[in-house]
């Protein structure tokens, strides 16, 4: 199982109104599929810049699975939220590959 895990960075004066819309659409929309599951939504605590940081993680069962939903799906949600957040949110994503305990 991968852990596909985006870190945006967003502009203080739209916190609220992203963290509604990752809630809202963003979370909604990228599992609808049933491709992505088990969503999680977290602030990065910091202290040192401007702005809020939010991750928003989800499992998937392998890398191609997600490079197919990146293709199919995840392109056209990610455009959805550039077009209405514009550069007062900026992400990045990274997989992560669990390690049994």
């Amino acid at each position: 199982m991968i852990v596909y895990n985006t870190t945006f960075h967003v502009d203080d004066e739209i916190l609220n109104e992203s963290i509604e819309y990752l809630k809202q659409e963003f979370i909604p929309s990228s599992i609808h599929s049933g491709i992505l599951s088990h969503p999680v939504l977290q602030r990065v605590l910091q202290n040192s810049e401007a702005g809020t940081s939010l991750c928003v993680q989800f499992r998937v069962k392998d890398q191609p699975t997600l490079h197919e939903w990146i293709r199919h799906e995840g392109i056209a949600i990610q455009q959805k939220l550039v077009e209405r957040f514009g550069t007062k949110m900026a992400g990045f994503s990274t997989l992560l590959d669990e390690i049994d305990l």
